[in-house]
Order: structure tokens, then sequence, then C-alpha cells
């Protein structure tokens, strides 16, 4: 076998060509530097919940003193901070960049688009468990919140999981509509759906219409979901049917729009 069989694929500069992990990770790093250079919006996402928690539910000894509800008030608030980070890295970031000559330049270069989608995906991901952080600190020393380390494990990969369809409505928001109402959309979205999923007021306290029409959100279904796997018990079915059939609905919700947004600006 000759030296040139054996040789890695190289570019025309006579260079190897980068791989899509590699790629990938150079498009998160960069990513994560254009957030960090917005410190308010990386300061709410890692501050609101803990502080959500510190101030409307340590006071309430009864919750913060019982190891149940207070845990499951901790998976709400850390099941809260994903799904905003989620909603605004998708959302804001896609309405930003369709704004900007840099995003088209992008799709022009032979780089595949897999790893833009993934370097998404990975710095969102990073800066969901940043902020999930604050909440498990404040949970741990200021109520009775308690769980086993593999349940733990359990509920953060839990909470990747039911993140998806957040992931994708924010996309699907982000090539619906310009920069500016994204971000009062988003907004609605985001504390609709933390108020009706029971993120901020446990489920239980809602009237029996209220608790109907909460089963059908992504938020009540990511907050049972999780709870499941840190608290085990069994799991209804429409928890994981509705993590399943938004993740579905937002997917064809979000590929319809990218290609009308597609037809309008490179046609």
């Amino acid at each position: 076998m000759t030296a040139a069989a054996t040789a890695p694929a190289r570019g025309a500069r006579g260079t190897a060509e980068p791989s899509v992990a590699r790629l990938t990770l150079l498009h998160a790093r960069f990513g994560l530097i254009e957030t960090f250079r917005v410190p308010i919006a990386v300061i709410g996402t890692l501050v609101f919940p803990a502080l959500a928690l510190l101030f409307f539910v340590v006071p309430q000894r009864v919750v913060a003193d019982d190891p149940a509800y207070a845990t499951q008030a901790v998976i709400s608030l850390s099941v809260f901070a994903v799904m905003s980070n989620a909603l605004f890295s998708f959302g804001l970031n896609t309405a930003e960049n369709r704004e900007k000559p840099w995003d088209p330049y992008l799709r022009t270069l032979p780089a595949p688009g897999i790893a833009r989608v993934l370097a998404q995906i990975l710095s969102t991901g990073l800066l969901g468990l940043a902020a999930i952080v604050p909440v498990v600190i404040v949970g741990g020393l200021f109520t009775a919140a308690e769980a086993p380390a593999w349940r733990v494990l359990a509920g953060i990969v839990a909470l990747a999981v039911s993140a998806v369809p957040f992931m994708l409505i924010g996309t699907a928001i982000g090539y619906a509509m310009p920069f500016k109402a994204a971000i009062a959309v988003i907004q609605i979205v985001m504390f609709g759906l933390a108020f009706i999923g029971g993120l901020f007021l446990p489920p239980v306290l809602f009237a029996d219409w209220l608790d109907a029409i909460s089963t059908f959100t992504p938020s009540r279904q990511a907050r049972e979901f999780v709870i499941w796997a840190v608290q085990g018990g069994s799991l209804e079915w429409w928890v994981w049917t509705g993590i399943l059939v938004w993740t579905a609905v937002s997917l064809v919700a979000a590929l319809l729009l990218f290609r009308r947004d597609e037809g309008r600006r490179y046609r």
C-alpha cells in the first residue's frame, strides 16, 4: 500500500481537513464567547432561578423543611432554568443570525451544517448545566431537598431529554419572526409555560380545570419527567407521550419555517 493511499484527506493547501467534531467544538467555543460578551444575559440565566428559589421557596418553611416538597421545588426551578436557557439561546440566536450578513456567508462555506447545529446544542447544554448549579446549591444549603447521587445524574439526563422540545420551539420562533419580536414572544412563552406548567406554583394548588390543561404543556411534562427520574414512583403515560409529541410537532414546525426562511433569503 502506498503512502498516498494511507495519507489523510487533505485540502487544497495541503492541510488535513477538520473533522465534524473539531468544527463543532470550534463553533461552540466561539458561540460561548459571543454569549459571554453580553453579561446580563448570562447573569439572568444563572441567577434568576436561584433567586426565585431563595425568595419564594426558602421562606415557606412548610415546603422548605419537607424533603419531598423541597426536592420538587428545586427540580421545578431547574426545569425553568433549562427551559429559559433553551428558548433564549435557540430563539434569539436564530432570529439575530438571520438579520446578520455573517450567517449567509457561513452557509456558503464547505463546513457541514450539522457542526453548527451540534455546536449550538453543546453550548446551550453547558449553559443549562451551569444554570442549575446555583439552584442546587441554594436548595442544598437552605432547604431539606435531598436525593442520592445516582438519582441526581438521572435527573440531569431527564433534564437534557425534556429540553429538546424547548430548543425546537425556540428555533421555530427564531425562524418565524425578526429579532425584536422574538424577544417579546419568547418572554411571553417562557413565563406562560412556567406558570401553567407548575414551575412557580405546584400543580397540587391548581384548580381541576387548570391542572388538566397543564398536563398538555411541555413544561409540566418536563417537570413530572424529572421528578420521576429523581424521586422515583410511577410515570404517567401523558408525560412521556407529551414529550415525544411536542418534540415531533416542534421539529416539523422548525423545519417548515427554516425552509420558508431559506426560500425567502436565497431564491
